[in-house]
């Protein structure tokens, strides 16, 4: 059985909900990443901070990245898989939120990413054109 963390990108790295945008930025540069989970004063995943969210939730809205933080922009209920969870889990999850990222927790704590790279290199032909169907289907 492959699970998620088989398939999961290792090495992936919170941003402290207290952290500006600004930093997220030069974080996600860094790490060559378009998302972070943002964590909160536990280390527990409170949200997911994007490119996208930076640059339309906060610059074109015309707010400074230097003076909001990662938490400010966390929203919803974050969702995450287990590492020991099957890849039809992962699936499951990620289409039934239509979600392109997935953090992975073991013992409460991340130890990765699962991104549509990771799908792309570990499914099936079929699995991926399903997924990608349901993920990029309009609601």
């Amino acid at each position: 059985m492959t699970t998620a963390g088989d398939i999961m990108h290792r090495g992936a790295q919170w941003i402290p909900m207290h952290e500006t945008l600004d930093r997220a930025a030069q974080l996600m540069r860094q790490l060559d990443v378009g998302a972070l989970p943002i964590s909160d004063e536990n280390d527990r995943l409170c949200g997911i901070l994007t490119d996208r969210d930076i640059v339309v939730g906060c610059v074109a809205m015309g707010h400074d990245p230097a003076k909001v933080t990662a938490g400010d922009m966390a929203r919803g209920t974050p969702r995450w898989i287990a590492s020991d969870a099957d890849v039809d889990a992962v699936l499951h999850e990620m289409q039934g939120h239509q979600i392109r990222r997935l953090p992975v927790i073991e013992n409460k704590r991340l130890v990765g990413m699962i991104s549509e790279a990771d799908l792309a290199t570990h499914l099936s032909e079929d699995q991926l054109a399903a997924w990608a169907e349901s993920v990029y289907a309009k609601s």
